[in-house]
C-alpha cells in the first residue's frame, strides 16, 4: 500500500493529502519562480517559500495522487502576468503558497516547505541555473541543470503513461493578485 503524506498551510485550514512517492523533488533557478517566491512571500503573513539563491523547492506529484481534503474554498491562483501559462496555488487563510501548476501539466510542484523539516524530502536535481547571474555559487552536491534535462522529461512522461495520459483538475475558487 502508497504510503500517504498530509500537509497543511500554516494555520491548518487547508490540507493536502498525497499519495505515493513523488515523481522527483527539485529546486528550481529560473527568474519566474524567483519572482513569484519574492511577490508571494510579500503576502501578509505569509510563509516563505524561498531557499538559497532564491530558488523554489518542490517536489513534482502526479495531479491524480493529490487531492484537497480540507479549505478547498480558501484556494486562489496568483499568476505573473494575465497570459502566463503557470500559477501558483495559494492557501487565502493565512497566504501559504501551496504548489505550481503548469497550463496543460499533468502534474504539479508542491512547495517542499509545506512538510516538516524531519520529514521534508531532498532536492534530487537543480534545475534553471542557467537564470543565475553567477551560478557558480551552487553546490554541487546534486546536478545543476541550466535548463531541464532528457532524464528530468522522461520521468514526467513515465508518470504520465502510469496516469493513462489523463490529466486531473485541481479545485481552485478564483484569482489573487499579487
Amino acid at each position: 500500500m502508497p504510503n500517504t503524506t498530509r500537509l497543511q498551510c500554516t494555520c491548518g485550514r487547508t490540507k493536502l493529502e498525497m499519495t505515493g512517492d513523488p515523481i522527483l523533488v527539485t529546486e528550481c533557478h529560473c527568474d519566474s519562480c524567483r519572482e513569484a517566491g519574492a511577490r508571494m512571500a510579500a503576502l501578509p503573513g505569509a510563509a516563505d517559500v524561498r531557499a538559497d539563491h532564491g530558488c523554489t523547492r518542490c517536489a513534482e506529484v502526479r495531479k491524480d495522487r493529490l487531492r484537497v481534503t480540507a479549505g478547498e474554498k480558501n484556494l486562489r491562483a496568483f499568476r505573473l502576468s494575465s497570459d502566463a501559462g503557470s500559477r501558483r496555488v495559494i492557501a487565502t487563510c493565512c497566504n501559504t503558497p501551496l504548489f505550481l501548476e503548469m497550463k496543460g501539466a499533468h502534474w504539479v510542484s508542491v512547495y517542499l516547505s509545506l512538510w516538516p523539516e524531519d520529514s521534508r524530502p531532498a532536492p534530487d536535481v537543480r534545475t534553471m541555473t542557467g537564470d543565475l547571474d553567477d551560478p557558480s555559487v551552487l553546490l554541487g552536491d546534486i546536478p545543476n541543470l541550466k535548463g531541464h534535462s532528457i532524464g528530468f522529461y522522461a520521468k514526467l512522461f513515465a508518470a504520465w503513461v502510469a496516469m493513462g495520459f489523463r490529466n486531473p483538475k485541481l479545485p481552485v475558487q478564483g484569482e489573487i493578485n499579487v
